[in-house]
C-alpha cells in the first residue's frame, strides 16, 4: 500500500498570557433584573408543613372566635364590603407576638415581605393603621380566648388549680420622666393645646403655600390629640394627690411634693424599677399554674395596675381566676409584697392555704418571726404557724418556678417597654401576651 503524505501543518499559535481579569473584562452572567419571568407558585408551598405558623392557625381553627366577629356589620344577604377576617388578624398578631414583633408597621411590612405572615394573612387586605386598632380594641374578646385556653386545658387534665403563683412585675410605660407636670403647667399647657388647635383651624381656610391637605389634616390631629391629653392628665391630678397621701401614711419619710401627672400617658406613674432607677411604669400582675410535661406554667390571670406596689393584688387576682376557671386554688403562694393581713385573712376564708414569707418585725430577735402579734386575725395567726414548719417553706420554693419563669417568658415576647398607653390599652396588649403564651404552651404539650 502506498502511503499518503501529510501536509506540513504549522506549529499552533499560542497567545501570549492576559492579564489578570478585572470588573469589566471578566466574562461572568450578570443581574438583569429588568426581565420579567412568570413563577408559577402558590402561598401554601412556602411553608413547610412543621412550620410553626401552621400550628398557631390550626389551634386558633379550633377556638370560638364569634367574640371578634360581632362588631362587623356586613353580613350575607345585605350590603356592604367584606371585613377582613379576624381570624387572619388575630394569627398575625399571635405569630407577631412569638417573633418578638410589636410594632403595627413592622408587622404590615412583613405581611407583605415575610413567607410565613404572608400565608397566615392569604391575601386578605390588611395595613398598619387595621393591625393597630385590631390589638387595643379586643379587650373582651381576648379575655374570652384567654379563659376558653385554660377551659380547655383544665378538662385535659393538663392543668390544675392545686397550686397557684402570683407575681408583679413592672414594665416601662410609653411616656418620658420629663411629661411629668404639676397643676399649674397642666393648665397652661391646656391652654396653647386649645390656642393652637383654633389657629389651626383658622389657617385651614388660608392653607401655607406647599403645604398638603394631608399634612393640614396630621397637624390638627396632633393638635386636638395633645388637648385631649393634657385635659386627660388634668382629670387625673386628684387620684394622683390620694395616691400620695396614701403613700405618705405609711411611709413618713416619703417627700412632700405636689402632684405630677405625665401628659403623654396620663395613667403611667413613676416607679421603682429592678435597676435601682426611677421611671414611668405599670405593674403587671400575672397568676401562673402548674401544667403536665412541657406545658409547664400556664397563665389563668392577668391584670395592670398603675399602683406600684402589690400589697392590694391578691385578692382581686384571686377572683379573678375563680371567675376564669369556675373554682378557688387550693394553694396561693405569693411574695412578701402581697401578705398583707387583710389578704390572707380574706384568702383563707375562702378555703384558700397561702404560702408566703413572713417579715420579721424591725429590732426584733429571729425567734419572734412567726410569733403571734397584736391584731391578728384567726387566719393571719393560723398562717404563721404553718409557715414555720419545713413543708410550708418546701411549697413556698416552688412559687419561683412557676412565677418567676412565667415572668421571664412574657418578657421574652416582648415585653420590656409599652407601645400604647393607659390601663385599658395596656391590659389589652398583656392579654393578648398571655393567649399567645398559653398558645405556646398548649403546643408545647401536644408536641
Amino acid at each position: 500500500m502506498s502511503q499518503i503524505s501529510l501536509p506540513n501543518l504549522p506549529d499552533p499559535v499560542i497567545p501570549p498570557p492576559s492579564a489578570p481579569a478585572t470588573p469589566a473584562t471578566a466574562r461572568v452572567y450578570r443581574p438583569v433584573r429588568n426581565q420579567q419571568e412568570w413563577v408559577a407558585q402558590d402561598l401554601d408551598s412556602l411553608l413547610p408543613q412543621d412550620h410553626q405558623a401552621r400550628a398557631v392557625w390550626a389551634v386558633l381553627e379550633g377556638m370560638d372566635l364569634g367574640a371578634f366577629y360581632a362588631n362587623i356589620k356586613a353580613v350575607l344577604d345585605r350590603p356592604g364590603h367584606p371585613a377582613s377576617d379576624p381570624q387572619v388578624l388575630l394569627a398575625l398578631w399571635v405569630y407577631a407576638t412569638v417573633e418578638g414583633v410589636g410594632s403595627a408597621r413592622q408587622l404590615d411590612r412583613l405581611c407583605h415581605e415575610h413567607a410565613a405572615y404572608r400565608w397566615l394573612r392569604g391575601g386578605v387586605p390588611v395595613n398598619y393603621h387595621m393591625l393597630s386598632d385590631f390589638r387595643v380594641a379586643r379587650r373582651a374578646s381576648l379575655d374570652d380566648l384567654l379563659t376558653q385556653i385554660v377551659g380547655c386545658l383544665l378538662a385535659g387534665d393538663v392543668v390544675s388549680l392545686n397550686q397557684v403563683a402570683q407575681d408583679g412585675m413592672r414594665v416601662r410605660a410609653s411616656a418620658g420622666a420629663a411629661s411629668f407636670r404639676r397643676k399649674e403647667t397642666l393648665e397652661r399647657c391646656l391652654e396653647e393645646a386649645k390656642e393652637q388647635v383654633q389657629m389651626l383651624a383658622q389657617e385651614r381656610e388660608h392653607p401655607e403655600p406647599g403645604v398638603t391637605k394631608r399634612q393640614e389634616a396630621a397637624r390638627e390631629r396632633a393638635a386636638r390629640e395633645r388637648e385631649q391629653r393634657v385635659a386627660e392628665a388634668l382629670a387625673y391630678l386628684p387620684q394622683a394627690k390620694e395616691r400620695q397621701q396614701r403613700t405618705r401614711a405609711t411611709d413618713e419619710r416619703e417627700k412632700v411634693t405636689a402632684p405630677r401627672v405625665s401628659t403623654t400617658d396620663p395613667e403611667a406613674r413613676v416607679m421603682k424599677m429592678p435597676d435601682g432607677g426611677f421611671r414611668p411604669a405599670y405593674n403587671v400582675e400575672l397568676a401562673t399554674v402548674k401544667a403536665a410535661g412541657k406545658a409547664h406554667g400556664v397563665i389563668v390571670g392577668v391584670a395592670v395596675t398603675p399602683e406600684g406596689t402589690d400589697a392590694a393584688q391578691a385578692v382581686p387576682m384571686e377572683e379573678q381566676v375563680q371567675e376564669r376557671t369556675g373554682m378557688h386554688p387550693q394553694d396561693y403562694l405569693v411574695d412578701g409584697g402581697f401578705a398583707s393581713r387583710e389578704a390572707i385573712t380574706t384568702l383563707a376564708q375562702r378555703g384558700i392555704t397561702v404560702y408566703a414569707p413572713v417579715r420579721l418585725p424591725r429590732n426584733k430577735p429571729e425567734e419572734e418571726r412567726y410569733l403571734p402579734r397584736e391584731g391578728d386575725s384567726p387566719e393571719v395567726v393560723a398562717w404563721r404557724e404553718r409557715m414555720a414548719t419545713t413543708e410550708a417553706k418546701a411549697v413556698y420554693k416552688t412559687r419561683g418556678a412557676l412565677a418567676e419563669w412565667a415572668n421571664a417568658q412574657v418578657r421574652h415576647l416582648g415585653v420590656s417597654q409599652f407601645t400604647v398607653r393607659g390601663v385599658a390599652k395596656v391590659t389589652t396588649v398583656m392579654l393578648l401576651i398571655a393567649v399567645t403564651h398559653n398558645l405556646l404552651r398548649w403546643l408545647a404539650w401536644t408536641t
